[in-house]
Formats: structure tokens, C-alpha cells, sequence
């Protein structure tokens, strides 16, 4: 019997453990190592952040199904990797720390036969001061930080009613974040609560992200088709903040967050200072915590992971400048070159490079989107990795399933405010995310695969998502039949 590790339980972690248990079944061991108790459909925090749905509602805990399915889970940290074995370990084993109140000081050794890193980001909160629910600013990337969010933005309504008139701000709080469509989601929403509640006319609110212009969303814009005729993601976005009046300020770098006052820095070198009654900004993500040592106990991990802590794929990570980039620099299998029994999913993996165009001010400040690599990528790629480890174990030979992103399409479905009769929803569809421009040459996307529409439509199909993807994530009956 052989055991396969998974660090994490997000999407793409949650995504590996139940393919693996339903193509592996009782013949090989299963385990999870997560630091939270709680699954969160992450893409619905943007509706508790306004408060149409609660923290119960988005999230659920992982335990009992993973007893029902007879996976192995661990409420732990993992904090070392030891992927040659060593210290009495003829395996590689990883290293945890308990984070189950009451034992938070045990730590815990599990050896491996295969490892998929699924990790996730850590919230980079500290790259920029004052940023973030211990700062000055509100974050929605879990659900706690949403209903904290909820809660000061009832607050801030409650004070419109009163009759003040109040600045919001939604955005990104560093100029290399990833989050940018989370963020379009959110001041949408807000905007149409504040709309609902009557005091939309009381609010002066601005858009501050790190991209260069509307609608590049860190995958480099879009050119798409919509009701037939070709247009840009940057026109369609940029008519969206023009007719809900909201105010962008674009290629914006957070130096500080301040009480009520955020300076930041533009792509031409500026320095500016916006104030501010109410603001949500989402951090830059880096790694995990996660270090990797070799038999004899030496740290490899400048070998394993990048600087930004993401782990080395079969990627091209020596492309160069942006005239050298490529579709093939990309990873296709996600397995680690130096050992073939450890992989990465989602943004647990080390991109090559950007998708956007890499931008700098006068002053050496990188202000670009990092390459987004979450949702629907991240359940296709864990479970392309599953597939190559479960034809492994079976001795269907060694050849790797490929989920590369220069040839994945995905959709996204960005709310732009929730209500069953008047809200309204971005639906997006990309192929491939990663744009191939030897393959088409003129707009790096396959047109019969890329399109945008807007409308009431787009938010019912996000609603009835949001529980079609939670009834998945709890593994009842027939649930891989709802794709990735």
C-alpha cells in the first residue's frame, strides 16, 4: 500500500484528496494535511463581505467527510519537507505542527510514497504597512475577514443614512497582488448595496489596482467575442465603472495604509494620497512557510521553491525578458524536477513569469499582476496530477497527464452585485488562460473559445454554482460528475 500526502485543502488540495480516494479506493492510503478545520467556497467571501450571505454558509467542516470517505486527515501546519528521507525516514516525510486547539505545540512526522503540494497562498499582509484586518484596511480572502468586512460596511451605510457623505476604496494593496477580479467582484457589490440602501449618492467610490488598464485581470486583457462582434476587455470594463460611476485609478503600487489614508505610488514614478472612510484591499500572496532539507538534514530550499516560496515545477523558469516569453515556458506535468514523486497544484506551483506585460515605475517599483492560478485551474491541474499518480500505482507506466495553462480554457463567473431580480453577473470565458500567440497570432486566444456578457443571467448562474460546487466539495453522491 502506498500513501499519498496532500498539504492542503483548498480547492485544489480538496479536489486531489477526493479524485485520489474515488480512483485509489482502499488499495492506497490517502492523507490530508490542512491547518484549518473549515472548507471555504472561497469565490462567494465576496457576498458575506456585503453581507448577503453568512460565514455558515460558505463554509463547512472537513473532517466528517473525510472520515465518510476514509481519508486520513490532519489539522496541521506543514513546515518541512524531507523529500530524500533521512533521520531513521527510508521515505521522504514532511513535518507539521498541530493547529487543533489544544495541541498546537505537537508536531507530527508522516511519511510518503507521492506529495502534492496544494498549499495556497499566504496572505501577504505585512508586504505593505498598515495593510489588512490587523492594519487599517478590510480583506474578504476568508470568511472571517468577509463578515468583518460585512460588519464595517454596514457601519459605513449606517452613517450614509445619517446624511455624511463617505469615500470607499476597493482594490489591490501591493503592486504585485493577484486578486484583481476578486476585487472587481467586491466593488461591484458594493456598489449595488449601497445603491439598495439608498445612498449611493452619498458615496464616492475608486477602484486602485495594480493593472495598467481595466480588465487585464492579471491574464493580460482579453480580446473576446459578445453578441457577436469582437471588443476588449478593456472597453467593456471600462464601461462598467463608467456607468455605475466608480472611479479607477490604475498601475497603483500601496506604499503605506494609514487611518483613512493610503499613499501609493503610480507606474510613472508619482506619489499620491487617497483618503478614505471604508476600504477593502486584498494583499499580495506568497508561499507557504515550507522549508525542504536533503538526506544529511542541509536546507535545499532555494533548490525546491522560488523566492516568493512557491514550489518548482516543470516550468521554464530562465525564459528572461518579455520579448523571450513563450507558451511552452509554462508547466505542463507540475511535477518537481528534482524528485518525480512530488508535485504542486494551484498557486502552491512557481509560475516562469507574469501573463500581463511586467511594468516598473521610474523608481524600480514592479507594478504588475501576478499570474492567477486559482479556481478552475487549480481543480483541473490537482486532478490531472491525481490522474498521473493513481496510473502510476496501478503500473500503467509513467507517462504524465498534462493540464497546461497555454492550452486549459476556463470560465469565471465575477458578480457584479447579488439580487434573484436585479443582480447581475460578468461571465467570462478564456482558451487558453495563458495566451499562445505562435498558435494565434493575432489575439493569443482561440475567439470560438473567448467571450464576455453581462447580465441578470450571468448572477443566477453564479448562485446556483456556489451550491452546485458546495454539494461537491461534500462528496455527495455522484459528485464528480460536476467538472472542475
Amino acid at each position: 500500500m502506498a500513501r499519498l500526502l496532500i498539504l492542503g485543502a483548498g480547492v485544489a488540495g480538496h479536489t486531489a484528496a477526493l479524485h485520489a480516494k474515488r480512483l485509489l479506493g482502499s488499495r492506497h492510503e490517502i492523507v490530508v494535511v490542512s491547518p484549518n478545520s473549515q472548507w471555504n467556497w472561497i469565490p462567494s467571501n465576496i457576498w458575506v463581505g456585503v453581507g448577503k450571505m453568512t460565514m455558515e454558509q460558505v463554509t463547512f467542516p472537513l473532517e466528517p467527510v473525510y472520515r465518510r470517505k476514509g481519508i486520513t486527515f490532519h489539522q496541521a501546519l506543514a513546515t518541512a519537507i524531507h523529500p530524500e528521507g533521512g533521520d531513521g525516514h527510508d521515505r521522504g516525510y514532511v513535518v507539521a505542527r498541530s493547529t487543533r486547539p489544544g495541541s498546537e505545540s505537537q508536531d507530527v512526522t508522516i511519511e510518503y510514497d507521492y506529495l502534492i503540494n496544494c498549499t495556497g497562498p499566504k496572505l501577504n499582509f505585512a508586504a505593505t504597512e498598515g495593510l489588512g484586518p490587523d492594519g487599517h484596511s478590510l480583506s474578504v480572502c476568508t470568511a472571517a475577514h468577509a463578515t468583518e468586512a460585512a460588519e464595517q460596511l454596514k457601519a459605513a451605510i449606517n452613517r450614509l443614512k445619517a446624511g455624511e457623505s463617505l469615500r470607499f476604496v476597493v482594490g489591490v494593496g501591493h503592486g504585485t497582488c493577484t486578486c484583481e477580479g476578486a476585487a472587481f467582484e467586491y466593488i461591484f457589490n458594493v456598489d449595488h448595496v449601497l445603491r439598495e440602501n439608498g445612498v449611493r449618492d452619498k458615496a464616492t467610490v475608486f477602484y486602485l489596482t495594480n493593472e495598467a488598464q481595466l480588465g487585464d485581470f492579471g491574464v493580460g486583457g482579453l480580446i473576446f467575442t459578445q453578441q457577436g462582434y469582437q471588443t476588449t476587455s478593456k472597453l467593456w470594463a471600462e464601461s462598467l465603472y463608467r456607468e455605475r460611476n466608480i472611479h479607477p485609478i490604475l498601475g497603483a503600487h500601496c506604499q503605506k495604509i494609514e487611518p483613512g489614508l493610503i499613499t501609493y505610488e503610480k507606474l510613472d514614478g508619482t506619489i499620491h494620497q487617497l483618503g478614505f472612510d471604508f476600504a477593502m484591499l486584498l494583499p499580495p500572496f506568497r508561499g507557504a512557510d515550507l522549508k525542504a532539507y536533503d538526506r544529511k538534514g542541509k536546507d535545499i530550499s532555494d533548490k525546491m521553491f522560488n523566492p516568493a516560496g512557491f514550489l518548482k515545477v516543470d516550468a521554464n523558469y530562465a525564459a528572461g525578458s518579455y520579448e523571450n516569453w513563450s507558451a511552452d515556458d509554462w508547466p505542463k506535468t507540475y511535477q518537481s524536477p528534482l524528485h518525480d514523486n512530488v508535485f504542486a497544484a494551484g498557486i502552491a506551483f512557481a509560475p516562469p513569469h507574469q501573463i500581463s506585460q511586467p511594468r516598473t515605475s521610474p523608481n524600480g517599483t514592479v507594478i504588475t499582476p501576478a499570474p492567477p492560478r486559482t479556481g478552475m485551474p487549480s481543480g483541473m491541474i490537482a486532478k490531472a496530477i491525481v490522474l498521473t499518480i493513481s496510473d502510476r500505482l496501478r503500473g500503467k507506466g509513467r507517462t504524465a497527464h498534462k493540464a497546461s495553462m497555454t492550452k486549459m480554457g476556463a470560465a469565471c463567473v465575477a458578480s457584479a452585485g447579488m439580487g434573484i431580480f436585479d443582480g447581475s453577473a460578468a461571465t467570462m470565458t478564456m482558451h487558453p488562460v495563458v495566451p499562445d500567440w505562435k498558435a494565434y497570432p493575432d489575439t493569443g486566444r482561440d475567439m470560438r473559445g473567448t467571450s464576455g456578457e453581462i447580465g441578470l443571467a450571468g448572477h443566477w448562474m453564479k448562485h446556483i454554482l456556489h451550491f452546485l460546487f458546495l454539494y461537491k466539495a461534500k462528496a455527495h453522491p455522484f459528485w464528480w460528475l460536476i467538472p472542475e
